[in-house]
């Protein structure tokens, strides 16, 4: 069995990924589907979750007042890791161009776990 941890954190990287999410669910017999949220943009990521019916394995939760892109990216990264170490995925996806997409990315290699996108 495979296990892929999805990597997200905006109300667009929810709205791409959540049909990936669902498919790997879909076959469980191949893959173990693990949903790791950065919650980048908290209100507007709780609400795709809610109409896909995802549900979170983890959530950093990192969405602070003023935050500036280099805090979100330091946030993953200082949290991600923990994760991706307790977790051990086999691959990790993530998809965009935001930071959570950078930090996630960046976090799986330093982990030395492949990285999809």
């Amino acid at each position: 069995m495979i296990r892929v941890m999805s990597v997200f954190g905006t109300r667009p990287e929810a709205i791409k990924m959540a049909p990936v999410v669902r498919a790997l669910l879909a076959d469980s017999a191949r893959f173990e589907s693990l949903v790791c949220v950065t919650a980048q943009h908290r209100t507007m990521l709780d609400q795709v979750l809610d109409v896909f019916g995802l549900v979170t394995n983890d959530d950093l939760d990192l969405m602070v007042p003023g935050q500036t892109p280099a805090s979100v990216a330091g946030g993953v990264l200082a949290q991600l890791p923990a994760v991706i170490k307790r977790a051990r995925p086999d691959v990790v996806l993530v998809q965009g161009d935001t930071m959570t997409t950078f930090g996630a990315a960046f976090a799986a290699y330093l982990e030395r776990v492949p990285t999809g996108r």
